[in-house]
């Protein structure tokens, strides 16, 4: 395939199968991944475990174009899963290990899927729900034992490991269909957003141009998220090498990091401030690691990679999008996302679209100059698409502010906002003054309705290890420090905060449950808030 756009990556560049077979061609006994239990594939044996994969997918009837649904953790089955798809050309559309009931129901109806591979331990959730189309299982693990669900066909894994090697090339183009991955939905239904392989690239590569052939990425976050497959497809183009883990675990992240030779991998959400509450010790700076994503950017990262040694980047996407605001090695400003990168167009927008002034808080929305370098829609969603995508421009239903020196900042998911007496409050500023409070491991602030038409603030928090919280010693805390109509009328105390499996906290579920019988009300113990008045 000749292609004469400047803008648009040649085929072994950014196409998984064709970059698969390049890399294997002229670097075939270089490490290309390492999963958890040691086991260690070139990129020669990569390619022909994935053409193994491929012929046995093939011969369960997938064809280019085809969605093929994934649902199993990390590990060597999630992988060939994904490359064996794009090899045929078809669409790999990985599911959230932690869905059931109504939310698998509309992820597996919505993706068209006739085939799934599945982790055995997830089968009896599938008996529960409608699975629309879907008629064939290939089921990970031994096949003795192995459980089914009534009305679906099961085949063993082993299928798709002891075929002949697929001989057909299949070609696929940089603007097909890569995968489709659904939205984290954190604030509503889950939707289905359409990649290619272009948005890949540009996702990966152009944004993490601080990596190269010579790192070893440890890839921890679910390859059912962008926070995974990113990185994976990342060192393939470049040539690099990954490993692989279920997920993150903070007391074996440093003996990982040593005996794997890892040099960069990505942190997100508490994971910073977990490594940074590991006891002190003189072999902190012994390691390999070079480089650190972590998002978001504040005292923590900062004092994590002064600690250890390693230069820490950050930076704003979404599933939509490819990375568009991207930092240098330790940003000099707290709380910045970093810059627009190159080939991107980022604005901060007021509700008609017109940008808003340095300083002020607006929707961020993106565009790029390189043709399907973002999503292009959602998958049987077209009120969506034509939502975000209005006026020629993704809309990212953030909101951001900006400074004169061309520095973005995260403020708030702009449905996640909070308006009570006439004030917008960002949430994400009360999460970060309530986890100052020392007992606190982590919160989340979202509105519940007042008797007065508006919203009032509550916090929902989890303590940290051996520690109880006071919900009256938090508010007296938090008065200094706060804005009146920020502080929270409610506080709410659990064990754990309800998580996607990338850490991002479930405001819809917190919001669902609202006012809980166990819920501290300041003004029921006696305390009011009334505003300081000025001059007087």
């Amino acid at each position: 395939m000749t292609i004469h756009d400047p803008r648009i990556p040649a085929a072994d560049e950014c196409v998984v199968s064709a970059m698969l077979r390049s890399r294997a061609n002229s670097q075939p006994d270089q490490t290309f991944v390492i999963f958890e239990d040691g086991e260690t594939w070139s990129y020669a044996e990569t390619l022909q475990r994935v053409l193994r994969a491929a012929a046995g997918l093939r011969t369960l009837g997938v064809r280019q174009g085809d969605h093929v649904l994934s649902w199993q953790p990390n590990g060597r089955e999630a992988v060939l899963t994904w490359f064996g798809l794009n090899m045929l050309g078809a669409v790999y559309v990985p599911v959230n290990t932690s869905y059931r009931g109504g939310l698998l129901e509309h992820v597996v109806s919505l993706s068209d899927a006739r085939l799934m591979v599945v982790h055995p331990q997830l089968m009896p959730r599938l008996a529960d729900v409608d699975v629309g189309v879907l008629s064939d299982l290939v089921v990970t693990g031994a096949e003795s034992g192995m459980p089914t669900v009534p009305g679906l066909e099961n085949h063993p894994f082993n299928l798709l490991e002891s075929a002949e090697p697929l001989e057909e090339v299949v070609e696929v183009a940089p603007w097909d269909t890569q995968y489709i991955i659904f939205t984290s939905g954190t604030t509503g239904p889950s939707k289905a957003v359409l990649s290619s392989y272009i948005q890949a690239h540009s996702m990966a590569c152009e944004a993490y141009d601080f990596l190269s052939g010579d790192d070893r990425v440890l890839v921890n976050l679910p390859l059912f998220h962008v926070g995974g497959t990113i990185f994976l497809y990342v060192m393939l183009a470049k040539g690099g090498s990954c490993v692989v883990e279920d997920s993150f675990r903070t007391d074996g992240f440093w003996e990982s990091v040593r005996r794997n030779g890892v040099t960069s991998t990505c942190l997100v959400g508490a994971m910073t401030p977990f490594l940074l509450k590991l006891p002190a010790s003189n072999r902190d700076r012994e390691h390999p690691m070079r480089s650190i994503v972590t998002i978001p950017w504040n005292e923590d990262s900062l004092a994590l990679g002064q600690r250890y040694g390693i230069d820490m980047y950050t930076g704003f996407n979404m599933t939509e999008i490819s990375s568009p605001i991207t930092s240098e090695a330790n940003p000099p400003k707290i709380g910045t996302c970093g810059t627009a990168r190159d080939g991107v167009e980022v604005r901060v927008v007021d509700e008609n679209d017109c940008e808003v002034a340095p300083g002020v808080v607006g929707e961020l929305i993106v565009r790029t100059d390189r043709p399907w370098a973002m999503n292009h829609g959602y998958y049987k969603n077209p009120e969506a698409t034509a939502k975000a995508w209005r006026n020629g421009w993704f809309h990212t239903g953030d909101g951001f502010r900006y400074d004169e020196q061309g520095y973005f900042y995260f403020v708030d998911r702009i449905k996640d906002a909070i308006r009570r007496r006439g004030e917008n409050i960002s949430s994400f500023e009360v999460e970060s003054e309530v986890t100052q409070f020392p007992a606190i491991r982590e919160a989340a602030a979202i509105p519940v309705p007042s008797e007065l038409n508006e919203d009032e603030v509550m916090v929902v928090v989890a303590p940290s290890p051996g520690e109880t919280i006071d919900p009256e010693a938090l508010f007296r805390f938090l008065e200094p420090r706060m804005a009146h109509f920020m502080l929270p009328r409610y506080v709410r105390i659990v064990d754990d905060l309800p998580k996607t499996p990338t850490q991002k906290i479930q405001k819809v579920k917190l919001r669902e449950d609202g006012v809980t019988a166990d819920t501290w009300d300041r003004e029921a113990a006696g305390i009011k808030v009334r505003r300081e008045k000025i001059g007087a």
